[in-house]
């Protein structure tokens, strides 16, 4: 695990997870010149130890490591309650393993080969939609669900929701928007503020992910009136049936 004193105010503390030293030490060598402070790890067991000692803005996490996947890594410290947002690095330019990676806590991903430009445009897009609740303030409310900017929390019915960064301010989009249906190009624009050149399963993804999180029975097994709907062919809303 390694590090190196910055010779100015880092834009963000960074942790970098990669097996691979050449990719480790290059997109740490990059990320420090554009600007930010980095920890290198090469495992899952050094990224978790880096992580939860060092409290940094956020990770990016390659998805094949020795010992662990980056996506039990994530699991783990979503487990022990550690939010911090994760972008993976995969080689397997498939939409499966988006899914995954936002089932367990991810909030973006890069496939190798990947240019430094597009990784450093990635975190800087997460750190925005991370940091986003700092600018504002107050509580949204609609039906049973509450969004509470400040404290950063969500309840449904009174009972807590856990959500990453993104599905955070995905909510917060849809509830700002709520009864009005929200095209998946408007979603991409307002949420992830990045060009997702059309890829656009990962708004279905992480409208499903939110689903499920949202719209699930309470404690005692009553069932809970769905707010998130689907409309086909133009997009989603939030609205009671």
């Amino acid at each position: 695990m390694t590090t190196l004193p910055a010779s100015r105010t880092p834009e963000a503390r960074l942790v970098v997870v990669d097996d691979e030293p050449n990719i480790r030490d290059l997109l740490a060598t990059s990320l420090r010149f554009a600007g930010f402070d980095v920890v290198t790890a090469s495992d899952g067991t050094e990224a978790l130890e880096a992580i939860v000692e060092g409290e940094p803005d956020l990770v990016v996490l390659d998805v094949m490591l020795p010992d662990m996947d980056g996506f039990t890594v994530t699991r783990r410290l979503r487990e022990r309650g550690v939010r911090t947002p994760v972008v993976f690095l995969t080689a397997r330019d498939d939409v499966a393993d988006a899914v995954t990676g936002l089932t367990v806590g991810g909030d973006d991903y890069v496939t190798k080969p990947f240019s430094l430009e597009e990784v450093v445009a990635r975190i800087r897009a997460v750190l925005r939609r991370s940091q986003a609740h700092d600018a504002d303030s107050g509580v949204l409310r609609y039906a049973d669900l509450e969004l509470d900017e400040d404290a950063r929390e969500v309840r449904r019915a009174g009972r807590p929701v856990e959500l990453s960064p993104t599905e955070f301010k995905l909510l917060r989009y849809l509830m700002l928007n709520a009864g009005r249906v929200l095209s998946k190009t408007q979603i991409l624009d307002h949420v992830w503020e990045y060009d997702w050149r059309g890829e656009s399963a990962i708004v279905e993804s992480y409208i499903s992910y939110l689903r499920r999180k949202i719209d699930v029975p309470g404690p005692d097994g009553a069932p809970t009136v769905p707010l998130i709907h689907t409309r086909r062919g133009i997009g989603y809303v939030l609205k009671t049936p």
